[in-house]
């Protein structure tokens, strides 16, 4: 019989923190074609999301917790708050 282990609160707010980020770039995908503005960076910024956050969670052998994945959290979270600036700019 095997059991599985459940995650750490730590590595589900982690999780959630990194998803944030991710589900609001998609958000900015559709606005982004929608007013044919800011084309390439809401195409790129889901991609490198995805490339980043897998390559950190294959190093950080898949603990949310570990401290890549938080600072890959981090910088996404920077970049919210810079795409953000700029369109509350415009």
């Amino acid at each position: 019989m095997s059991e599985t282990a459940s995650p750490t609160r730590a590595q589900g707010l982690w999780a959630l923190a990194g998803v944030i980020p991710f589900m609001l770039s998609i958000a900015l995908l559709g606005y982004a074609v929608a007013q044919q503005v800011l084309l390439v960076f809401a195409i790129a910024w889901p991609m490198i999301q995805i490339f980043g956050y897998s390559m950190t969670l294959k190093m950080a052998k898949g603990d949310p917790a570990h401290y890549l994945v938080k600072s890959q959290v981090l910088l996404h979270w920077m970049v919210l708050a810079l795409a953000v600036a700029m369109l509350v700019r415009n």
